[in-house]
């Protein structure tokens, strides 16, 4: 096991640490052939970070380029979460991040010591960032050995192992969150506060699209072509992202998924894993989501919202460092300005302070749980034609 991630995680170098945030122009919006008709759409928290000996420690497990491009940089955006480890396969490469970070020699960890982290008072809370077909175990060894969790999305490959990993942190008494980044990322906070407001009157349909090349030839992608390791195609990897803005828009559970995937023939990419995936969500409301996922074309990440009064379309609505959020109203479109916050430092935190006052996160393994049942339910439709209900589903 040890070898397959050092293999499979990437080796680039880390892009500078100008990454971690974007800044825009104040809250607001900015309205075409009308006057402004909304109020400022988010104000960023101005709480100041809390010192540094108070913060909460974190190891983080994985340095692959996700981890090394967005999660470690983004500790220095953090208010209440600080790097204090790393778990890699690779010593060579955990001691230059360590330097680069400041994070103590003696707080690196590999694959089969993972476990001693036990013995590690500084770390208070790990973050796996690692293969899907690994989240499982990870999460499992750590919540044993006594620390909090979050686990990158999808939270596992099946319902069993969703369901372990929860038993897991309950049995020791320790947080488990997924890192469901868009839930806390402004821009999709004024998205969902939009919708369940009632600004676009009552919800009628949405449509969701995420979509990106899988390219063979980054080490980034090759787990994602191993269905072992994937757990899924694209669905798994980037239409969990349509399928999240479905849910978290409406404020609703599906009833009913239908659905369609295909893959072009002979595509060594395609041998296993899919390429399109296109799935119709049924709400209890009457809302229909139309979701599409796809590993063969350029990067798309947008959704539409459809009321009876307006329409809302954010895109993109799930990128790192940017977003665009647009509100159609009759003759009225507007623009809304809204402060870019660091997403990554902004979900970490949200679970230190989760630790800090002993409640549950906003996106807890129950929320991951839901989703691997959901898209176990489109493959399900896509395999035998057929409407599934899953307001039943256990």
């Amino acid at each position: 096991m040890l070898n397959a991630v050092k293999n499979l995680l990437t080796r680039r170098q880390i892009i500078g640490s100008g990454m971690g945030i974007l800044g825009v122009g104040v809250a607001g919006v900015v309205t075409r052939n009308s006057p402004a008709i909304a109020q400022p759409a988010y104000k960023p928290a101005k709480e100041p970070p809390i010192p540094d000996e108070k913060k909460l420690g974190w190891a983080v497990v994985g340095l692959g380029k996700f981890a090394t491009q967005q999660i470690i940089p983004s500790f220095s955006q953090c208010k209440q979460s600080k790097l204090v480890a790393l778990v890699s396969g690779d010593r060579a490469k955990a001691e230059n991040y360590a330097r680069q970070y400041n994070v103590n020699p003696k707080n690196i960890y590999n694959y089969e010591n993972y476990d001693s982290l036990r013995n590690n008072p500084e770390v208070d809370i790990i973050y796996i960032v690692l293969p899907n077909g690994l989240h499982a175990e990870y999460t499992i060894r750590g919540a044993q050995a006594g620390k909090h969790i979050l686990c990158e999305k999808p939270m596992a490959n099946t319902v069993e192992e969703c369901q372990a990993m929860i038993a897991a942190c309950n049995q020791a008494n320790r947080k488990l969150m997924i890192a469901y980044r868009a839930q806390y990322e402004p821009f999709n906070l004024e998205a969902i506060a939009i919708a369940q407001k009632k600004q676009l009157g009552q919800l009628k349909a949405i449509v969701a699209d995420h979509g990106r090349n899988l390219d063979p030839k980054d080490p980034a992608d090759v787990w994602r072509m191993n269905k072992k390791l994937a757990g899924g195609g694209s669905l798994f990897d980037i239409g969990i992202y349509s399928l999240q803005a479905a849910r978290y828009i409406t404020g609703e559970e599906p009833t009913e998924v239908c659905a369609m995937t295909y893959s072009t023939p002979n595509d060594p990419r395609f041998k296993e894993v899919e390429e399109n995936v296109n799935f119709i969500l049924r709400f209890p409301s009457g809302v229909l989501a139309n979701c599409t996922s796809s590993y063969g074309y350029s990067s798309t990440k947008r959704f539409q919202v459809f009321g009876s009064n307006g329409t809302l379309e954010l895109d993109p609505a799930t990128d790192y460092y940017r977003h665009q959020l647009t509100v159609k109203r009759e003759k009225v479109q507007e623009e809304r300005q809204i402060q870019e916050q660091n997403q990554f430092a902004l979900e970490m935190d949200h679970l230190s302070e989760s630790v800090m006052q002993d409640r549950q996160p906003k996106t807890p393994g129950e929320e991951g749980l839901q989703d691997v049942r959901l898209m176990l339910a489109i493959y399900e439709a896509a395999r035998t034609g057929r409407t599934i209900s899953v307001d039943s589903r256990e």
